[in-house]
């Protein structure tokens, strides 16, 4: 038997329990776990503050036209730097970590082709993005690899699925599976606002280790209102990814599995089954690194591209020293919102100016994770080096923003932890199962309900929060937002619209190990 045809096997084996079963803990039946586990690193880490930010710059498209920008991208394993003197084996789009920086404009279709070079399938969504559900990166629309590309086949998957001990790939559970082999191009229309958006893996029982692994990147969508407002733009404006890893003494990254292949049946530790933190905190692929600014306003765009982490981030600095919010998931606020501290929870994004004006020129600017000590308290510096001219502006009316008012009776969701799986409505993710059905155009209030802490994440379009229990919105949950903080022992209400396409989409916490363990469900508009 061939290498590939073993691989087969042992993924369309895996694949098919994953359908009837929960992903095995390794070492034990269940998990009792409610917060997410720390996974210590055993290299030698640099110390804070002395590796620079990486500055990404827009990926060039490689056709541009009368049918929008085209864009190319190939996902294959590769060995990088991240922490110095080390090679990290990662998987990444262009073999980069995190993965190129897409620029979109509003009202022109972004076109971006994918080649899987990697030995396991791979489904992309592009989070933010208001896309057909054939373009949404739905968990079962896999693009396998070469060595499976058997797979994709459907007569080629059903004969397998009658095998002795095969029960079947998820798309064999799934008929509205759209699989394809080793290519696939997604087509985002970019009929929206300008916003922070990133992609990232959405394979379903699997997101969590390979977005870990590097499969994840940045993405705005720019509009003409928006660039007309004067905001810091150019070198003064910046993506800023953060995420959290582990590392072990030879420098790869630590995410404990037992199948390190991923082709076989889902499983993780106890350690991480209420989801992966690591001690390394890394912005755009850097540990704690430093940028040099000039002592004017920036733009920083920030998305919290962790698998579980949430972070509580501060500014070193006098009393007066603050973020001014002026975009949230899905774009610009009505008017500036400050805060001293801004709370971000998985999938979450923030769009903030702040001024280095307030700091004299020479002056150290921390930006710290009250939510956590030691190494994950810190997450980079800024360094105040010279003085320059500024002719930005922060408009006090940033937007016109639609207000919802909900009719009809609300859906509820809520979220728990049953004996070894997350549920939603005491059920785990069934592809082929829509738990809602929301109505095309109607706008209903949905009230979402945990003991514990989740971000809840809606694909397919984005929502506007109307309170907390029985107040209302709270600091960080103005504007559109497709993802918000859901707090132990909250009811979060939201006034929810799907009016941009109908079809299949999902509503699913974005701890990406609680999703992978069934906290995940289909969601069918017509």
């Amino acid at each position: 038997m061939t290498a590939s045809r073993r691989s087969m096997l042992k993924l369309a084996a895996g694949a098919g329990l994953a359908m009837a079963t929960t992903p095995a803990l390794s070492g034990c039946s269940a998990h009792s776990e409610l917060n997410p586990g720390q996974l210590t690193s055993t290299a030698r880490l640099p110390a804070p503050f002395t590796v620079p930010l990486p500055v990404p710059t827009p990926m060039k498209p490689s056709t541009t036209g009368a049918g929008g920008d085209r864009y190319a991208m190939t996902l294959r394993q590769a060995d990088v730097e991240i922490l110095p003197g080390y090679r990290t084996r990662i998987w990444g789009y262009d073999g980069t970590f995190p993965g190129p920086y897409l620029e979109a404009r509003q009202g022109i279709a972004t076109a971006l082709t994918l080649t899987n070079a990697l030995s396991v399938p791979i489904a992309t969504h592009l989070h933010g993005a208001l896309a057909p559900p054939t373009e949404d990166g739905f968990p079962t629309d896999l693009v396998y690899p070469a060595s499976l590309a058997d797979l994709a086949d459907p007569a080629k998957t059903a004969a397998m699925s009658d095998m002795p001990g095969m029960p079947g790939m998820p798309s064999m559970a799934d008929p509205l599976a759209r699989t394809s082999a080793l290519t696939r191009t997604y087509t985002f229309p970019m009929a929206q606002r300008a916003a922070t958006l990133w992609y990232h893996d959405h394979r379903m029982d699997f997101t969590g280790a390979q977005v870990w692994k590097g499969l994840f990147g940045p993405c705005v969508v720019r509009d003409e209102r928006e660039a007309a407002l004067g905001l810091p733009c150019g070198p003064r404006e910046i993506p800023l990814m953060i995420t959290d890893r582990a590392f072990d003494a030879d420098g790869q990254l630590i995410y404990p599995t037992s199948d390190p292949t991923l082709l076989g049946r889902p499983d993780m530790a106890k350690t991480i089954a209420a989801g992966a933190q690591g001690d390394v905190i890394l912005v755009n692929g850097a540990p704690w690194p430093h940028l040099e600014v000039a002592a004017v306003r920036y733009r920083l765009r920030f998305v919290n591209a962790s698998n579980a982490r949430r972070y509580e981030l501060t500014l070193d600095g006098p009393a007066d020293s603050a973020f001014t919010q002026v975009g949230s998931d899905g774009g610009l606020l009505t008017t500036p919102l400050t805060h001293r501290t801004l709370h971000i929870s998985p999938g979450e994004r923030f769009d903030v100016v702040v001024d280095f004006s307030r700091y004299p020129v020479g002056s150290l600017v921390t930006l710290r994770n009250t939510a956590a000590s030691g190494g994950p308290g810190q997450v980079m510096q800024f360094k105040v080096t010279s003085k320059a001219g500024d002719d930005s502006t922060i408009p006090t009316t940033l937007s016109t923003i639609e207000t919802l008012t909900p009719t009809g009776t609300p859906h509820r969701l809520v979220f728990s932890r049953g004996a070894d799986r997350w549920r939603i409505n005491g059920t785990t993710f069934d592809p082929a199962k829509p738990l809602l059905h929301p109505q095309f155009g109607a706008v209903e209030e949905w009230r979402v309900l945990s003991t514990e802490r989740h971000p809840f994440h809606l694909h397919g379009t984005q929502f506007q929060v109307l309170g907390r229990n029985t107040g209302g919105p709270g600091a960080y949950d103005h504007g559109w937002k497709d993802t918000v903080e859901l707090s132990p022992g909250t009811e979060i209400r939201l006034a929810v619209r799907f009016d941009a396409y109908r079809g299949r989409f999902l509503a699913h916490c974005h701890n990406l190990e609680h999703e992978d363990m069934g906290m995940m469900a289909t969601l069918s508009v017509s």
